[in-house]
This record gives structure tokens, C-alpha cells and sequence, in this order.
């Protein structure tokens, strides 16, 4: 019969916490930086910046990554960590089946088999550029708790197990030295184990509850219990808060991405977390993004993120999409499936025109391979941002994001359309006197299209349009004003059958 953790193990537990395990120790802070203090740890001070830098603006599309220990199982979805342990769950009953029982082999054990042997920080950042992406970088840690980079404060790292390698490290040497800006995201303020009281209610909260419910057992060992982030609230608030100054001191990312539940993490800790983050980018002289879902930070001090979904219009605020080439799991699985090009800068073009921009996740395998069906996806993608992109990148809304029968059923994350883009959707970008008309399909040869919005009674009704061209494009378009709008007819040739771009010189 299993045993409950006892009051002295978990007592001795704790102490291996602050003394340290697998020669790692592991309340140590990091290194101290002391930039010029241009923000103190209160949301009055912290709201005195710009939360939406132009660089961001204009940057537009970045890609992101779930790899990680996860990958290995390579099952159902990057849950695998907290589902292995649930008894009812598929997961538990393929651990099993696969692995043995999740007392006898634990997640845990995955770590040694994430070697990432065939990881080439170089290669991944090329095809980044290639695919058009402005900004990049990883899931510098899930809710597993594994860290992806050479960290002081948990023995379960990269650099000291597994790939032995400091993966964050490698890739934003990479990504910036091609001029992107980097990336690092984090998901760990699930990974915490502890007893929280909410309306009334105590209940233990953590990407690791099953452990606790059905085999606390393996909270005895107190090296791997640090993984499941069993330790007393406060200890976790504070290795949460250590870990993001240790990444900012090291690789001084230019974006920090929040998932979820970042509303467990008491107020004083993401303060402290976000003064530091932000005099450090004072110091540098540079401009930083901090994202968030639903209301865990004021806006004031961060960009919303919209996970899996975007506005169902156009909004006076900027906002991201972060969203995934795959279908279903945002990491490596077997038969994983995977959107097709056409969808991604249909979408892309949507939430650009909405004031938006998108992270785009790809899922590689555990050795450190992109499976070639997502770098098909993504070159296509490149080919048609370096035909296309002045539409995209350095733009900014125009007085209508578009029309056409296409709608969101409703905004904000994991909101659906209603049927999927076609020839008949229309969204614009500006950029000075420049309106790009992107068309979300082909119309066909010597096809008229008409743009409503300049037509009687549009809201760019009076605007003057000089001329009408398409990118790279040597045909000249025909064009027209009428009551209706602006119509022209697309060339004899077929240009795309992702979308097509009219440039509309205005003045």
C-alpha cells in the first residue's frame, strides 16, 4: 500500500531543497546585474513604459518552439508530463503498455533519453530567416520543469542533463547573430505543487497533481521532486521569479511570453520579476515585449495574447497570436498533422490587418530534427513573405481591417471562424500613403475583384488612389472607381494560391 508522504521526509525534503541536489544549489540567485534602477517593483512604476514597441510592430511574425523532455514519449500531447500520472487518462494506459508503471519509470527517467543529438541551433535559426520570421526562440520552460538552459537553480537542466548542451544559450546566439530578435517563453508557473486556498476551498494546484493524488511516493526523492515543484508555496513563487532573472541576466531576451495561470503567482514576485526585466532592457538601451493571457498583467505593463485564436476585429490596442503549425499537440507526436501554408498567411494576413501579430509554434523531434513536412510549410511560407511581405511587415491598420463573408464567431483565445477563407475575403495594411489589398485566395485569370471600402459610403470613400500595382508582378493591372469601389482584374497568369496583393498608391 502506497505511503503519504510523511511530516519528516517532507521535512527533509525542504532541506534538500536549500542545501542543494545533483551538485546543483538550488536557492542560489543568480548573478548579481545592477541596471540603471529606471523602475521600482510597484504596477505604478512598471506602467511607465511602452508596452508595444515599434520593433514589434513592425516585426509582425516570429516563431516559437515546444521541445523538451515531452518529446521523447512523443504521445498524444506536450500534457504528457501530468497525464502519464492520471489513471483514467490514455496517457497512463500507454506508459504502461510502453514504459511500465509511472512509479517504476517516472518522467524523470525520459531526461537522459533527450539527447538532442541532431540539434543544430544554425540550421534551425536559417530556416527561421528563411521562412520569414522577424523574431524567434524556445519554450525556455514547460510545465514539466525541466529548463532548457544552463541553470543554477534546478539540477533539472540542459546543460547538466540530457542534451548536456545550453539550448537557450545556442539559439539566441544564433537568432540574433540573423538579426532577429530572440525569444525565450515560459509555462512554469503551472509546474508549482502546493496546498492553495481559493473561495474558500484547499486544494493542491500544480502540473503535477496526480503525482501527489495517486503515487506521492515519488515525492519522497527530494532531487526528483524539485522537477515536480513539491516544495512550500513561497519556495516556488521564488525559484519562479529566480529562474526569469537568471534567463534575463544570461540571454537578455527581447520578448518573454506568459502561458496561463500566471494569476497564481502573488503580485510582489512577477513586480520584482518585471523591474528587473525592464532595467535591464533600460540599460541596454533597448525596448522589451512581456505577454500575458486573460488579465494577468495590467495592459498598461504587457501585450495580450490571444492563444489559438485572435480579434474579431480591428482593435485600438496591439495584441499577439500565438499559435501552432500542427493540429492538436504543440509538440512532437506520431502522425502529427500539420496545417498547409495557405491557411497560416491567410490567418497571418487576418490578424495582421486587426492590429495583431502572430508566434507560430513548430513541434521538432526529441533528437533535434524539424520534420521535413513543417520545414515545407515554412519555406512556403518565406516564399511568399519575400514576394508579398511589404504588406505585412512595418505596417499598421488601415480605416477597415477588410470584408468579405468570412468571420470569427468571436474574438479573444481559441475563438473559431465560420468556414475558412476563400477568394472572396478581402484585408488591408497601410503604410503611409501605401494600402495593401491582400485577397485571400485567387479570383482566377482576368478575374475583377472589387474593394468596397473605397466604394459610396465606404470609410475611404474620398481617397485619392494614383495607381495600382501587384508585388513582383510586371503586369500592368487594370483598375476602375465605380459606386461600388475600387475594381480591378487580376493578371493572365496565376500569382498565388495562398493569397494575392494589390499595392493601392494613394495620396
Amino acid at each position: 500500500m502506497k505511503k503519504v508522504i510523511t511530516s519528516m521526509v517532507y521535512a527533509s525534503l525542504i532541506v534538500a531543497l536549500l542545501t542543494g541536489c545533483a551538485k546543483q544549489t538550488c536557492q542560489n540567485k543568480p548573478a548579481d546585474v545592477k541596471p540603471k534602477q529606471t523602475f521600482t517593483a510597484d504596477w505604478e512604476s512598471l506602467k511607465k513604459r511602452n508596452p508595444a514597441p515599434e520593433w514589434f510592430r513592425d516585426a509582425k511574425f516570429g516563431i516559437y518552439f515546444h521541445w523538451g523532455v515531452y518529446s521523447v514519449p512523443a504521445f498524444e500531447n506536450e500534457w504528457y508530463p501530468r497525464n502519464m500520472y492520471d489513471i483514467n487518462s490514455p496517457a497512463y494506459n500507454h506508459h504502461i503498455k510502453n514504459w511500465g508503471k509511472p512509479d517504476v519509470f517516472g518522467y524523470p527517467d525520459f531526461v537522459p533519453m533527450f539527447k538532442a543529438e541532431k540539434f543544430d541551433a544554425n540550421e534551425w535559426a536559417d530556416l527561421f530567416v528563411k521562412a520569414g520570421a522577424r523574431f524567434a526562440g524556445p519554450v525556455a520552460e514547460h510545465h514539466d520543469g525541466f529548463s532548457m538552459w544552463a541553470s543554477k537553480l534546478t539540477p533539472w537542466n540542459a546543460q547538466d542533463m540530457g542534451p548536456h548542451r545550453d539550448i537557450v544559450g545556442e539559439l539566441e546566439k544564433a537568432i540574433r547573430k540573423r538579426g532577429m530578435r530572440f525569444v525565450t517563453t515560459f509555462h512554469h508557473e503551472r509546474n508549482g505543487l502546493y496546498e492553495i486556498t481559493k473561495d474558500s476551498n484547499t486544494y493542491w494546484t500544480g502540473h503535477y497533481e496526480f503525482v501527489k493524488k495517486n503515487f506521492p511516493e515519488l515525492l519522497n526523492d527530494p532531487c526528483r521532486a524539485i522537477m515536480y515543484g513539491y516544495m512550500p508555496a513561497d519556495k516556488y513563487y521564488q525559484m519562479w521569479e529566480d529562474k526569469l532573472i537568471e534567463v534575463i541576466d544570461h540571454y537578455h531576451p527581447d520578448l518573454m511570453y506568459f502561458d496561463s495561470w500566471l494569476d497564481e503567482i502573488p503580485d510582489n514576485y512577477k513586480m520584482a520579476y518585471l523591474a528587473h526585466y525592464f532595467n535591464d532592457a533600460a540599460r541596454l538601451n533597448k525596448e522589451v515585449v512581456v505577454t500575458y493571457k486573460q488579465e494577468d498583467l495590467p495592459k498598461e505593463v504587457g501585450m495580450v495574447d490571444y492563444e489559438k485564436g485572435r480579434a474579431d476585429k480591428l482593435t485600438d490596442f496591439v495584441w499577439l497570436t500565438d499559435d501552432t503549425i500542427s493540429r492538436g499537440s504543440w509538440c512532437y507526436t506520431q502522425n502529427l498533422g500539420i496545417k498547409k501554408s495557405l491557411e497560416i498567411v491567410r490567418t497571418l494576413a487576418d490578424i495582421v490587418s486587426k492590429n495583431g501579430q502572430l508566434m507560430l509554434n513548430i513541434s521538432p523531434k526529441a533528437d533535434g530534427t524539424i520534420p521535413d513536412n513543417q520545414k515545407k510549410v515554412l519555406l512556403e511560407i518565406g516564399d511568399w513573405m519575400r514576394q508579398n511581405g511589404e504588406a505585412i511587415y512595418g505596417t499598421r491598420p488601415f480605416v477597415e481591417y477588410g470584408e468579405g463573408p468570412t468571420k470569427m464567431e468571436s474574438g479573444g483565445m481559441f475563438a473559431k471562424m465560420k468556414g475558412g477563407y476563400s477568394a472572396k475575403d478581402i484585408r488591408y495594411t497601410r503604410k503611409g500613403n501605401t494600402v495593401y489589398a491582400i485577397v485571400l485566395g485567387w479570383p482566377g485569370e482576368n478575374t475583377q475583384v472589387t474593394f468596397a471600402v473605397f466604394g459610396k459610403g465606404g470609410k475611404a470613400e474620398n481617397m485619392k488612389i494614383k495607381d495600382v500595382t501587384m508585388p513582383g508582378v510586371w503586369a500592368k493591372i487594370k483598375w476602375q472607381r465605380t459606386d461600388a469601389g475600387l475594381v480591378v482584374t487580376t493578371p493572365a497568369k496565376k500569382i498565388s494560391d495562398l493569397a494575392i496583393v494589390f499595392k493601392l498608391m494613394t495620396e
